[in-house]
């Protein structure tokens, strides 16, 4: 008779009590914007109502194993001692960041095929590397992958594990520029809904992919309000949002300069917004109007889009917002560049952007 057997739940939640709050800490530093202090009172509320500690490790002993691991370091700040993250902690953010997309493609619907397989490349380097989520079974070192199970469980209980498979290394042979764009307005913490936290997430991640997977490739990431600057990524998880309007023209203008200075032959823009461009600047002032659609600042929006088409940029925007006239207004947008458009939820960000970077990996050649 066919039918289901279940089994014990058997979860992949770390043992070790450090691990465990480990990742729950990381999660905390990323909402905090790097602030341990704070990050570490929120940990022991959660200590408080959830038991995450016992008699045996508490939170005293999860700090000093965090500065000993070389997690935070004790840093003098306004006069009072305190705690910052150290290059470890951005690196082990990233990753964090990286594994929980994967994790979100894994449990995608059907129909998402084409967002499953993490670095496929069309050419095969002589170096292995561990498995890892989405990686495709034609690409395993098979005689590697056996001597490890060999190893490992003998062959009397001879078993193969996930930890007993390496990967062939492939590289793409394209090469691609990208500039990550990341509103940084006051609306993307509006009305009680963190937006900004989920675009951190996603740029640390899609960081991470790059430089470990896509050494070839680059990505820049630019922040716009009022104005827009440049940020590098160990600064991304200190990212917040400030009191400005959305100067869309000038994230576009910094992204343009970028890409003009870079010598691969593929470019593109990759913007995250939700909401309107509400400010250009005028010499040394600033246009401003909230209420909207300004003509003056829509008209300068959309001929920059039309001057990245000419310069063969396509802008794929990240809408996390579904108003009628900001639909509108991004349809505008991405008619006049030819680019694309996604209208997203926070949950789903991830899963979009990595979808669209890897396909136009797939389909762009030198």
């Amino acid at each position: 008779m066919k039918g289901w057997n279940f089994t014990d739940f058997q979860g992949n939640e770390p043992t070790d009590p450090f691990e465990k709050l480990l990742k729950i800490f990381k999660e905390l530093l990323i909402h905090t914007s790097g602030d341990v202090a704070e990050a570490l009172a929120w940990l022991t509320e959660l200590d408080k109502h959830y038991k995450l500690t016992d008699k045996n490790y508490g939170i005293a002993d999860f700090i000093r194993d965090l500065t000993e691991k070389g997690y935070i370091a004790s840093q003098n700040q306004n006069g009072r001692q305190g705690y910052a993250p150290t290059s470890k902690m951005e690196i082990a953010l990233r990753r964090q960041a990286l594994d929980d997309i994967f994790d979100q493609l894994k449990k995608s619907k059907q129909g998402n095929h084409n967002t499953k397989y993490s670095g496929q490349g069309d050419e095969f380097t002589a170096e292995l590397r561990p498995f890892e989520y989405g990686d495709r079974l034609d690409h395993m070192a098979m005689s590697e992958t056996l001597r490890n199970a060999q190893i490992s469980h003998g062959l009397d209980d001879f078993k193969l594990t996930e930890k007993d498979i390496e990967i062939h290394e492939t590289h793409y042979k394209a090469q691609t520029s990208t500039v990550l764009m990341i509103d940084i307005s006051h609306s993307m913490i509006l009305y009680g809904e963190d937006r900004i936290t989920p675009a951190k997430k996603v740029a640390m991640a899609l960081s991470e992919l790059i430089l470990t997977r896509y050494p070839k490739d680059t990505l820049d990431i630019i922040v716009f309000g009022d104005d827009a600057w440049s940020i590098e990524v160990k600064d991304l998880p200190y990212l917040q949002v400030g009191p400005y309007h959305t100067n869309t023209v000038a994230g576009l203008e910094l992204a343009m300069d970028i890409l003009r200075k870079r010598k691969n032959p593929n470019k593109q823009i990759m913007m995250i917004t939700d909401g309107k461009p509400t400010c250009i600047k005028k010499g040394n002032n600033y246009y401003k109007n909230s209420f909207g659609l300004d003509r003056k600042i829509l008209n300068r929006t959309l001929g920059l889009a039309a001057t990245c088409r000419k310069l063969n940029i396509p802008v794929t925007t990240f809408m996390i917002a579904r108003d009628p006239y900001l639909v509108n207004f991004v349809d505008q947008f991405t008619k006049a560049n030819n680019g694309k458009a996604f209208y997203s939820s926070l949950e789903s960000l991830g899963e979009f952007i990595f979808m669209d970077y890897k396909q136009n990996k797939r389909s762009k050649k030198n």
